[in-house]
Parts: C-alpha cells; sequence; structure tokens
C-alpha cells in the first residue's frame, strides 16, 4: 500500500465504520515502504525492499470485546474483517478494564516526522552508503559488519464516537561493527535520523574505526567501582530501563522503584541528581514524534524528571479513571538535559576513570530498584589525567540507573542516538559517573 494522504485515510477507515453494527467500533490503519542493507566479513549479505500494510478493526458490545486483522483493502474484505472482529467480541468473555471510546481530541500541530528526502532513499543511496564505510573498513585493514534500515510510513485512527488522527513519518538508522583482522579489537556506532540528510556514514564509520584500531591490545583491570564516561548510546540503555517503569499502575501496586514501603508512590520526591530533567516533547526538532498516542491520547510535552524530582507518571486510560487523574501516555521519545560539554571536554575533565562505548546484554536482576546487569562491548579505555591512555577487557556490570543518577559527575551535549536494546530514539547526552560498578571481567570484545 502506498502511504496514503491524510484525506485517503480519513474515506477509508469511514467506509469500514460504515459496516458497523457493534455498541463501539475503533479501526486503525497503517502502512509503510522501506528498504534494508546488511553487509558482514566486508561484502553485502542481504539487501532487500519491505512494503507493508494493515487493517486492524476493534468491536465492542459492551465490556466484551473483539479485534480481528486485515491487509486486503477491498469492499468485501473490508465488510469481512469487521464482522469477524464482531463475532470475535460476541464470544469474548467481558473485559474487567474496559473503557469506553475516547470522543473528538484536538492535537497539536503535526512535528516534522516525514522528510521527503528520507522517503526517496533508493537501492543505490544504501549501496552507495554502504561501499563508503567499506572503504574505510579495508584501507584500515579491518573487517566490517553493519546495518542500514529506513521506512517511511503512515498511521491513521477512527472510531465511531467521532475521533479522527493521522500521522506520517520517516526513518533512517545505520550501524556498523568494525573489528581487527585478528578479532582482538573492536569499534562501534550506532545513528538514528529523521532527516537522512544529517546522516553521515563515512564520518560514523571512522570513529568504529578508530576504536577497533585503538582496542585490540586491550589489558585486563581489576573489577571495582570506577569513574565512567558513558557514551550516549551507553547512556540509554540503561536510562529505559528507568524510564519505562514510571508506570502509575506499577507504583500505586508496589511493583516499581516509585512504590513506598507501605503504599503510596514517590511522585513528587526528589529521587536523583539535581541536574537531571528527563522530557518528552513531540515538537522537538531533533526528536520529532506523533502529536497522539496510539490509543488516540493528544502527546504534549511532558516533564517527567524535573532537577531530580519525579514530576509525572504515565497513566492508561483504565487506571487514570480509577484513580481520577489525567491519562497522560507513555511518550514516543526520551530527551534529556545536559550542558554543552563535548564527550572529549568530559574525558580531559576525567583524572582516572573507564570510557565505555556500548552496553550490551541487559538483563533485570531487580525491578524495584532497576538493578540492570550487562556487559561492555566494541571499545572499553582507561583514561588517566584527561587522556585515554590504553584499551582495558570488558567487564560485566551490576548498576541501577537510579543509583548511576545520583553519582551523577558531569553532563555532555544532548545528542540524537538508538538504543542498542530497544531500538528507541532519543536525545541523550554524554554522562561521567562515580563509582560505576563493574562486578567481573568479560571475555566479549
Amino acid at each position: 500500500m502506498p502511504i496514503l494522504s491524510k484525506e485517503e485515510a480519513q474515506a477509508l477507515l469511514k467506509k469500514v465504520l460504515s459496516y458497523s453494527k457493534a455498541d463501539e467500533c475503533e479501526v486503525n490503519l497503517s502502512g509503510s515502504d522501506g528498504g534494508n542493507i546488511r553487509y558482514a566479513r566486508n561484502a553485502v549479505s542481504t539487501s532487500g525492499g519491505i512494503s507493508q500494510s494493515s487493517l486492524v478493526v476493534q468491536s465492542s458490545f459492551g465490556k466484551k470485546v473483539g479485534v480481528a486483522t486485515i491487509n486486503e483493502f477491498d469492499d468485501a474484505s473490508l465488510a469481512k474483517v469487521v464482522k469477524r472482529s464482531e463475532e470475535l467480541a460476541q464470544l469474548a468473555p467481558e473485559n474487567p478494564e474496559f473503557v469506553k471510546n475516547l470522543g473528538p481530541q484536538q492535537y497539536g500541530p503535526d512535528a516534522k516526522t516525514f522528510e521527503p528526502a528520507t522517503a526517496a532513499i533508493s537501492p543505490k543511496f544504501r549501496a552507495d552508503a554502504v561501499a563508503a564505510s567499506l572503504q574505510i573498513a579495508k584501507e584500515n585493514k579491518l573487517i566490517a559488519a553493519g546495518f542500514m534500515e529506513n521506512s517511511a510510513g503512515f498511521n491513521a485512527m477512527m472510531n465511531s464516537s467521532g475521533l479522527f488522527a493521522y500521522n506520517t513519518s520517516t526513518n533512517i538508522n545505520f550501524n556498523v561493527t568494525l573489528r581487527t583482522e585478528d578479532g582482538k579489537g573492536s569499534g562501534y556506532i550506532t545513528k538514528g535520523y529523521t532527516d537522512v540528510n544529517k546522516l553521515d556514514v563515512a564520518a560514523a564509520t571512522k570513529i568504529a574505526a578508530k576504536k577497533a584500531a585503538g582496542s585490540a591490545t586491550a589489558k585486563a583491570l581489576e573489577p571495582g567501582k570506577y569513574t565512567v564516561i558513558l557514551e550516549p548510546s551507553a547512556a540509554l540503555t540503561l536510562l529505559e530501563t528507568m524510564f519505562f517503569a514510571m508506570d502509575a499502575r506499577s507504583a500505586d501496586e508496589g511493583r516499581s522503584f516509585l512504590s513506598k514501603a507501605g503504599g503510596g508512590t514517590k511522585l513528587g520526591e526528589k529521587l536523583l541528581d539535581e541536574r537531571v530533567t528527563i522530557y518528552s516533547d513531540p515538537q522537538n526538532p531533533e526528536l520529532p514524534t506523533s502529536s497522539w498516542n496510539g490509543d488516540g491520547r493528544p502527546q504534549e510535552k511532558i516533564t517527567w524528571v524535573n532537577k531530580g524530582v519525579i514530576e509525572n507518571l504515565y497513566y492508561s486510560r483504565y487506571w487514570a479513571e480509577k484513580k481520577g487523574v489525567k491519562a497522560i501516555p507513555t511518550p514516543d521519545g526520551i530527551i534529556m538535559l545536559g550542558t554543552n560539554d563535548s564527550l572529549e571536554d568530559l574525558i580531559k575533565g576525567t583524572e582516572k576513570g573507564i570510557l565505555v562505548t556500548k552496553l550490551w546484554y541487559i538483563r533485570s536482576v531487580d525491578p524495584q530498584t532497576v538493578l540492570q546487569t550487562g556487559l561492555t562491548r566494541d571499545g572499553t579505555f582507561y583514561i588517566e589525567n584527561g587522556q585515554i591512555k590504553f584499551p582495558v577487557k570488558n567487564f560485566r556490570f551490576n548498576e541501577s540507573p537510579v543509583i548511576m543518577l545520583n553519582n551523577l559527575d558531569a553532563l555532555g551535549k544532548p545528542e540524537r542516538t538508538v538504543s542498542t536494546e530497544s531500538g528507541l530514539n532519543a536525545l541523550i547526552p554524554p554522562m561521567r559517573i562515580r563509582d560505576f560498578t563493574f562486578s567481573s571481567l568479560s571475555d566479549a570484545v
């Protein structure tokens, strides 16, 4: 399916709703076109294009709900999927957490989530970008493996209560790992943008190449507590585990780091360093996101942590109704304030410490303290007197982002990065942390 205009999507959704005999009906429509290219051992291994579309119909009779999905859009198929969702609803038990459809909503202005240049990316563009990356690898006698993926798409929803929402988006993500021929050195970088014109594949590859060449002679250091500098992507993999634990219901029910012993939550309390401010804003020019949530609620600029104080939690519509509060949806992006200092500035200001490029294989140890474990990878370096002195062998870490953000020493300039765990795009600064816990050595490269 091509990307439908707002008017085309609206007309199709109205047609679907015209077939409905349910008490309430909600229809979600999406479509995207994109492509990808993968390379390994200094050669392209796969290349392809993906075009997909989906229509999801949810029918409700009282508190009984049925959902059916289809990717055919002729009139007979549309009527059939609506009927199927109604049949499933009649068979379903009542949902004890059912909430009625939202009515018409007021959304903010459309953010610049769609860039024509990104939508126009061709297979040749991807091949040329990879050729430039491979050239750098070969010139430096390194072995490269990477992936580039781009997409352009739309989402729309309409319900029988008068709500209609529509959004278009584009995205390009790129990552590459370079290793020395003997496999002892490794460097990694990841980049993600709405606008492809901001992506410089060659410059990114050169950074990873420098780390690969520089990490081949890694020395072992004793595990323990160290001052660390986390590059933005590494910081994000820990930060997101805390951020997505900021659910009001989990806190109210005693299941999160925001739960108080004996009942209640820590909303309004100062839990982090006062330099920590985290917010979301669909209008942010570096990280534009949809003006509406997947269930139709408006996305607004929300401050989640303000100078270390937990200022907001996100609520499902059901839990918000139960608690009598505003239903604040989970945002599509995370933004953390920082300073104007570069990563190099943070390194120069470090007497002794460890630079971490990437954290990998993150697993939860204790949800109520957000304690995580995982490994460093792809470029870990010892810093002394403001200079990188030598590469070090990788570590296993045990750390909570809550504790980490209380041991904050310095922040750098936020930059758009991609989580190596979830794929989330965010604006995160590099950060220098005191007493980061490395629990053991790792054989990871």
